[in-house]
């Protein structure tokens, strides 16, 4: 009998990426979460049609910050989906000052976590860590599962001692490579604007996130997505070219030694299956 028909295999998908909203889907057999809650509750629905999920399968919500493009829809999922939502104590404070966050949060959909704490959900074993960025409290997180590890790193102004440690252990990453450089530099955004974004608490660039992961690849790394691209300081192609450039000189190859995927803004990515 085929073994292969028993193997029992990671879902990820990308809902969205990017400052119009991010959104990450990751499930077993058994168990299904949501990273980020960033984009309009229909999209998430609609994307959920297109490939034949159920929204009462989502188990839980887990938010790295509090800026919009973040947590939009998560009133929604939490009140009329009745989904239990996991942030930090300041990360909720921060949510409920939020704009964007149409539909307060009940107490009962209120989940605390704390950084460096594990929590096991179902089949994954969810550790928050903190990661330096400009929102009222910032976490990525370390997802164990059959074996594997998950991390999701999305908005970060550099590689802190404690996200390089998370990054180490990784078998799949998703890791931010907001903006080009040049782009940034000669757009049109405001000079502070430009600044903020660059900045140590800000966001990772193409060039420092592809020499990071180029000088210290992880060991186990298979999967590195590129995520949060910004709409107008980059390029799909521009994050692959830099990281495959960077990756070349430490003899390092896109396709064999790991597969490197730049995430698209508006355009759910395909559903993976990882062993």
């Amino acid at each position: 009998m085929d073994m292969q028909l028993f193997k029992s295999y990671i879902h990820f998908m990308s809902l969205g990426s990017g400052s119009s909203g991010n959104c990450y889907y990751l499930a077993t057999d058994t168990s299904c979460i949501l990273i980020d809650a960033g984009i309009g509750i229909r999209v998430i629905k609609k994307r959920f049609r297109e490939n034949g999920l159920k929204m009462g399968n989502i188990q839980a919500v887990f938010i790295t910050h509090d800026h919009g493009d973040h947590i939009k829809a998560v009133g929604h999922l939490a009140t009329d989906e009745h989904i239990p939502i996991y942030a930090t104590s300041k990360t909720f404070s921060g949510m409920n000052r939020n704009k964007y966050m149409k539909k307060e949060l009940d107490s009962s959909h209120i989940r605390i976590i704390n950084k460096e704490e594990p929590l096991q959900l179902g089949d994954f074993r969810i550790t928050c860590f903190e990661v330096p960025h400009d929102g009222t409290d910032n976490v990525g997180y370390s997802i164990d599962v059959n074996d594997k590890n998950f991390a999701f790193l999305t908005d970060l102004g550099h590689i802190s001692e404690k996200a390089a440690h998370y990054i180490s252990l990784a078998d799949y990453l998703v890791l931010e490579s907001n903006y080009d450089e040049t782009m940034l530099r000669t757009g049109s955004y405001p000079e502070l604007l430009k600044q903020r974004i660059a900045g140590t608490n800000g966001h990772m660039c193409n060039r420092d996130t592809a020499e990071y992961i180029a000088n210290h690849f992880p060991k186990k790394l298979k999967y590195l997505w590129l995520c949060h691209l910004s709409k107008d300081n980059n390029r799909p192609e521009l994050a692959y070219h830099t990281m495959e450039t960077a990756l070349k000189e430490k003899n390092i190859q896109i396709g064999k030694d790991l597969y490197v995927i730049p995430l698209e803004r508006t355009t759910p990515s395909k559903m993976y299956l990882l062993e």
